[in-house]
């Protein structure tokens, strides 16, 4: 699902649901760099980790 996200999309983080939501910085291969409301920039595994999508940019 990771391979999807774009910079501007809302995700969550499923495992740290106390971080909120955060939009997509960048994605390169499975390295994803999203800003959390209450986390601050994040570098996510894209192997390890799913992001739950959000909101879409232009939906």
């Amino acid at each position: 699902m990771n391979e999807i996200l774009e910079p501007g999309m809302i995700v969550r983080h499923p495992g740290a649901p106390e971080w909120g939501e955060g939009q997509v910085q960048s994605r390169i291969g499975d390295r994803i760099t999203v800003n959390f409301a209450e986390a601050g920039k994040q570098v996510i595994d894209g192997k390890r980790v799913s992001l739950d999508i959000v909101w879409v940019q232009g939906s």
